[in-house]
C-alpha cells in the first residue's frame, strides 16, 4: 500500500537514493519488507525534486511499475538534488486516473504523498469533503483517497497552519472519521520535511550529508532508527525532532 521517501543533503544523482541502495525504492516497489496491506506496488510511481534556486519542484510519474520504465534510469543517472520525495504506489482501488494518481501530489513548492489507506473510502470522507470548496474539490489530481487527504491538508496550510499542525490535524481528523485508517503521510517544500507515522512503518537516517525519511531503510546503516507508531516527525538537514500524535478522542 505504497512506499516513499523524502530527502534533504549535499546533491546526488538521482539514482544514489531511488535505483542503487540494496533495498531502494525501486526494490521496495515488488520486495517490500515491512508493509502492512498488499504484496506489491505496481500501480504507478513518481520522483519530485527541487534544482537550485528554484523553489518550485520538478515531478516525473508514470501509471506504469517503477521498475519497468528504462527513461528514470537514464533521468536518474544525470539529474541530481539536494532534495526530493518519490514514492511507488499500491492502489487503494482499481481507478483509471494513472498517473495523476500517483504521489508526489505537487502545489507551489510542496510535494506530499501518502503511505496507508483511508478505511471506509469513500464514505467515511464525505463529511470532511464538504469542508473543502468547490474549486478546491475540482482542483484534486484524482479520485483517490491519498488526493483527498492531500486536499485537506493543503487547505490547512494555505489558510496558515505550519506544517506539522496541518499533518497532525488532518491525521486525527481521518482517523476520528474511520479509526481503521492508515496515515503514513509525507511533506515537503525542499527545506523540511514533515511526516506522520500513524498504522505503518517509517524510518529516518541522520548523517553529516543528508537527513532521509523513508517507508524502510534502503540500505544497512546503522544509522537508521525506526520512528515509533503515532508520531510527527519533523526533519530539516541539521535536525530531527519526534512529538507523540495523541489519538483523536484523547
Amino acid at each position: 500500500m505504497c512506499r516513499h521517501i523524502a530527502f534533504l543533503g549535499e546533491p546526488v544523482p538521482l539514482e544514489e537514493l531511488l535505483l542503487r541502495p540494496p533495498h531502494s525504492l525501486e526494490r521496495q516497489a515488488w520486495q517490500p519488507h515491512s508493509q502492512i496491506s498488499g504484496l506489491v506496488n505496481a500501480d504507478g510511481f513518481g520522483v519530485g525534486w527541487y534544482a537550485d534556486s528554484d523553489p518550485v519542484p520538478a515531478r516525473y510519474r508514470r501509471a506504469a511499475p517503477i521498475w519497468g520504465d528504462r527513461s528514470l534510469a537514464d533521468l536518474a543517472r544525470v539529474v541530481r538534488t539536494g532534495a526530493l520525495l518519490a514514492a511507488v504506489r499500491g492502489a487503494t482501488r482499481p481507478g483509471a486516473d494513472g498517473e495523476a494518481a500517483a504521489a508526489p501530489f505537487a502545489a507551489g513548492s510542496w510535494l506530499f504523498s501518502h503511505n496507508g489507506a483511508v478505511a471506509g473510502w469513500p464514505d467515511s470522507l464525505t463529511p470532511l469533503a464538504a469542508s473543502l470548496t468547490a474549486g478546491e474539490l475540482l482542483a484534486l489530481e484524482a479520485r483517490t483517497d491519498s488526493a483527498l487527504v492531500w486536499g485537506l491538508v493543503l487547505h490547512r496550510l494555505r489558510a496558515g497552519d505550519a506544517p506539522g499542525r496541518a499533518l497532525a490535524d488532518t491525521v486525527r481528523e481521518v482517523a476520528e472519521a474511520d479509526p481503521e485508517s492508515r496515515l503514513n503521510l509525507l511533506l515537503t517544500d525542499g527545506t523540511e520535511i514533515t511526516a506522520t507515522s500513524w498504522g505503518n512503518s517509517l524510518w529516518y537516517l541522520k548523517r553529516p550529508d543528508r537527513t532521509v525519511v523513508a517507508s524502510e531503510p534502503y540500505d544497512d546503516d546503522p544509522l537508521w532508527r525506526e520512528v515509533p507508531d503515532r508520531t510527527l516527525l519533523t526533519a530539516t538537514r541539521a535536525d530531527v525532532t519526534l512529538t507523540s500524535l495523541k489519538e483523536p478522542s484523547s
